[in-house]
């Protein structure tokens, strides 16, 4: 199955400019998925905004971001008013910085996107910024607007590609816990043992280390559930009136019903 494009725009480093375009990396689409439905009437449940107070709906026209300054008070602000801080340019991927490659910690990368040339015209100029790259050992950081948020990107050449992983927000990673006291000594018997025993547990790394055992679970309840149902019983359709070809006289259909109640009066 072919990757969806999400996003298109250009790659951007000093003069030299690629069309490009964004698939993600990753997908959830075999995540089993659940409606919330009405138990009595089996229809679905809609979600909407409601007011608090009044708990009436609240249309999208009259909803408004607010950030709280105190207990009932807010600065309102406009959608319009948000965009005007981000960047100027949504659709640039201009790399202004590199830095070595593996010198950003794990814990920073967030999402991966496969970034690919969108037309053969920047096959060549995308071509040279990722063997660029490649041959410095680093990694390209730049700026750029996904999923309704501005954000850190880190661009780093894989293959024929490049992967641009967003990167989190400074205050989203924490400080790591306090480290153990440097005192401590290790059984080296201990040690031993357990160097065996991870070597023995070694394996080649395998996609199917990684399976969600739940989801497997639930498609074979689902499936186990969907076999127990009865099908409905197809909803009996009135048997056609077949067609003797002629129009049917509203006044003889009269006259004959009439004739029929005469006959059935009692004399």
């Amino acid at each position: 199955m072919a990757r969806q494009t999400f996003w298109k725009g250009y790659l951007k480093l000093s003069l030299v400019t690629a069309a490009v375009s964004l698939t993600p990396a990753t997908t959830e689409s075999n995540k089993v998925r659940f409606h919330v439905l009405n138990r009595q009437t089996k229809n679905r449940v809609e979600s909407r905004y409601v007011d608090s107070v009044t708990h009436k709906p609240v249309a999208e026209r009259d909803q408004v971001k607010g950030y709280p300054r105190g207990e009932d008070d807010y600065v309102l602000l406009e959608d319009e008013e948000i965009e005007e801080v981000g960047l100027e340019s949504t659709r640039t991927i201009e790399i202004d910085t590199f830095v070595p490659r593996g010198s950003i910690d794990w814990i920073w990368y967030d999402k991966p996107h496969f970034l690919a040339p969108e037309d053969k015209v920047g096959v060549e100029a995308f071509c040279v910024i990722r063997e660029a790259m490649k041959a410095n050992d680093v990694v390209g950081i730049a700026r750029l607007v996904l999923y309704r948020r501005e954000r850190a990107v880190l661009l780093e050449p894989l293959g024929k590609g490049i992967v641009l992983w967003t990167l989190r927000y400074g205050d989203e990673v924490r400080d790591p816990v306090a480290e153990l006291d440097d005192k401590t000594e290790i059984d080296t018997k201990l040690l031993t043992l357990m160097k065996q025993l991870v070597k023995e547990e070694t394996k080649d790394w395998s996609p199917a280390m990684v399976q969600d055992p739940i989801q497997k679970r639930l498609k074979s309840m689902i499936r186990n559930k969907q076999k127990s149902l009865k099908k409905a019983a197809p909803a009996q359709k009135p048997a056609p009136v077949k067609s003797t070809g002629n129009v049917i006289n509203i006044m003889d259909a009269l006259k004959k019903s009439l004739a029929a109640e005469d006959g059935r009066k009692p004399r």
